[in-house]
């Protein structure tokens, strides 16, 4: 597992993919983001086609997170986000990727250090859709 004193500022990790489907978008967009161009072809002016929520973007680039990075690293959480950008509108077929670079580290107490983590998701096209700075929690070795 990784902790705190595994990271390495500069570091940079990229992994996942996910392909983003018409379905799947127009069911999160139901769900949770029911804004008209989210929610079908005659709504998405002045988009070219139906575009993906940015929550659902962000989901989907927490769960390739999870699956590919976090579930081999012992963090505690965030405290929040220093910022979150949508820079590239994601439509159907849209395959993602996740780019993960390691920022500064600082101890936090004892047993925790916290770790600044630039996160960028990507399409095939290797334009950035996403981008966002977080702060996340890790245990220290003891």
């Amino acid at each position: 597992m990784h902790t705190f004193e595994d990271v390495t500022p500069g570091e940079t990790r990229e992994f996942g993919t996910y392909q983003m489907s018409r379905d799947e978008i127009l069911e999160f967009a139901t769900q949770y983001d029911p804004q008209p161009f989210h929610l079908g072809d005659d709504h998405h002016a002045p988009y070219e086609t139906v575009i993906a929520s940015g929550w659902h973007t962000a989901a989907v680039t927490m769960r390739m997170l999870v699956k590919e990075y976090l579930q081999d690293a012992e963090t505690l959480g965030s405290p929040g986000l220093n910022g979150l950008r949508w820079e590239t509108p994601v439509t159907p077929g849209d395959t993602l990727s996740v780019r993960l670079t390691f920022g500064e580290t600082e101890p936090w107490d004892e047993h925790r250090g916290i770790v600044t983590q630039e996160i960028e998701t990507q399409n095939g096209d290797d334009e950035t859709v996403m981008w966002m700075e977080a702060e996340v929690l890790y245990s220290r070795d003891s």
